[in-house]
């Protein structure tokens, strides 16, 4: 079996509909890693909020299974820890803080405003096993982009740095096992919430959470305690968000 660097095992396909199914469909038959899931070309990759994952050869489509004994009411959290983690990777590979590399709530890697990688986390209870079986999938533009109408999208290689797939996720593997090792089965979520918030965008900065009903414009004012975004609304109101896409206005 493949490996990366590290160690870790890694279960390679020219091409696949999903990382992220094939992974929770090995997890049903039994896996339970940790191993990495790897697609020269998905097909069918899977984004938030059903969203298609699309992205040409030469990028990074990857997901890690694992598991953990973190309650099934933390795993949200992994997104933000997966986001350190991207961050992480991008940055020890050759584009630091100052080029603008940043990140965006709750699970997307930028330059300046423009996506450069995602986050998808999919988790389940297995009967039979007693902890919680999870799958972080990361997408990173290494090489090319798509144009989506409405949103700007960016690549590495479009910023000076050029990785091939297999040394991206060996960057990945390494970073992803400190952020979890941060992270500790959720006990050491403080940790990686004010990590994730050195990465993130300014407090103060203008934003927009488009929900499933509304949209909610005003500044970023942090995240609370389990990881949930806060913004400060015109007249003094602040909510707690859960759930929704952000817009960075600028």
């Amino acid at each position: 079996m493949l490996a990366t660097s590290s160690g870790t095992p890694v279960l390679r396909y020219a091409e696949i509909a999903s990382t992220n199914v094939e992974a929770m469909r090995l997890a049903a038959e039994g896996e339970t890693g940790p191993v990495w899931i790897v697609a020269d070309q998905q097909t069918a990759g899977k984004g938030r909020s059903g969203r298609a994952w699309v992205g040409g050869a030469g990028n990074l489509f990857a997901s890690y299974l694992f598991e953990t004994s973190a309650p099934i009411a933390s795993a949200h959290q992994l997104s933000l820890v997966a986001g350190v983690a991207a961050f992480n990777a991008v940055a020890n590979s050759g584009l630091g803080s100052a080029e603008g590399l940043r990140l965006k709530w709750p699970n997307d890697i930028l330059i300046g405003t423009a996506k450069v990688g995602g986050i998808l986390v999919e988790s389940s209870g297995i009967p039979g096993r007693a902890g919680l079986t999870a799958v972080v999938g990361i997408g990173l533009n290494l090489k090319s982009h798509p144009d989506i109408p409405g949103r700007a999208v960016t690549n590495l290689a479009a910023h000076g740095v050029l990785l091939e797939p297999q040394r991206a996720l060996d960057a990945l593997d390494h970073a992803l096992a400190d952020a979890l090792r941060l992270w500790d089965a959720s006990s050491g979520f403080p940790v990686v919430r004010t990590a994730w918030l050195a990465r993130s965008g300014p407090i103060g900065e203008r934003m927009t959470v488009h929900g499933a009903e509304s949209a909610l414009a005003g500044t970023f004012a942090g995240l609370d305690v389990d990881g949930a975004l806060l913004i400060d609304l015109e007249g003094g109101e602040r909510r707690r968000c859960t759930y929704g896409d952000v817009t960075i206005n600028g």
